[in-house]
């Protein structure tokens, strides 16, 4: 019982260390900026300095709520529909083989049409609300997830499927308790992948047809060379998909521990 408690320990004190290492690296590249804008007196048109960025954050604090919480919208509605889209298809063509020959080429051409030439014809058919936005996050999310969850179910021990057949195990707790389990640590993969991604989708939806959201200020500050402003947008973007990615990380690691136990030992 010591022993295990001291492993943890050891473990809790690796992972403080690896943040404060981490933070201090992303303050020490800030300082670096900071000094090197300075220094060379380099305009804030042309580079703007970390401290212009964050007085441009102060400065548009009564309008970034409205617009983060439309993106957020956008990004949480289409990565909830294409987890329940990818998960389905996925079931599916595992459970019928003669869909995994049918639906995986439509996966992969689904991946190959730029998404900027889709989304137009998006905004065309259901108009610049919500809903075409979240059609384009799932459009991108959805094959990660559907594809790390077919590798999921490809790498289920076969011996361990035969012996619940043999107790006369039905198809749904084959799933229940042999599949699901083992797929886990590929659906986490394909998420982390997918919930990268979706940030950047909600935006191009919003480039392309929306009177709110990041992708509108995004676009308003690039056509009116708001350097500071494009900065400090960009930034709350990239924290936010941060923000998305540690949630899925610690969903992970309440859903499945052992993925981690497992990297911890090795």
């Amino acid at each position: 019982m010591k022993k295990s408690q001291s492993i943890v320990s050891n473990m809790e004190k690796k992972k403080s260390f690896h943040f404060l290492i981490t933070i201090s690296w992303l303050l020490l590249l800030l300082v670096i900026w900071q000094g090197i804008v300075v220094g060379f007196h380099v305009s804030d048109w042309i580079l703007p300095k970390p401290t212009s960025i964050a007085q441009q954050l102060y400065d548009m604090k009564d309008i970034l709520w409205p617009n983060i919480w439309q993106t957020l919208q956008e990004v949480l509605l289409g990565l909830c529909l294409s987890i329940l889209l990818g998960a389905a298809v996925a079931i599916i063509m595992d459970v019928v083989p003669i869909f995994h020959v049918l639906i995986r080429p439509l996966l992969v051409i689904s991946q190959t049409v730029p998404i900027v030439a889709i989304a137009p014809l998006l905004i065309v058919w259901f108009g610049f609300g919500l809903l075409p936005k979240m059609l384009v996050v799932i459009l991108i999310c959805f094959f990660p997830i559907t594809l790390n969850i077919l590798e999921g179910f490809q790498t289920v021990d076969p011996n361990l499927l035969k012996l619940f057949k043999t107790m006369h195990a039905k198809k749904w707790q084959l799933y229940q308790k042999v599949k699901f389990p083992a797929v886990l640590p590929y659906f986490f993969s394909g998420l982390k992948i997918a919930v990268t991604y979706s940030v950047m989708g909600a935006i191009i939806g919003e480039w392309l047809g929306a009177s709110e959201g990041l992708g509108v200020m995004l676009t308003r500050a690039t056509k009116s060379f708001l350097t500071s402003q494009l900065f400090a947008i960009a930034a709350i973007i990239v924290g936010l998909t941060f923000i998305l990615y540690t949630i899925v990380e610690l969903l992970q690691r309440l859903v499945a521990p052992w993925i981690y136990r497992k990297g911890e030992k090795k």
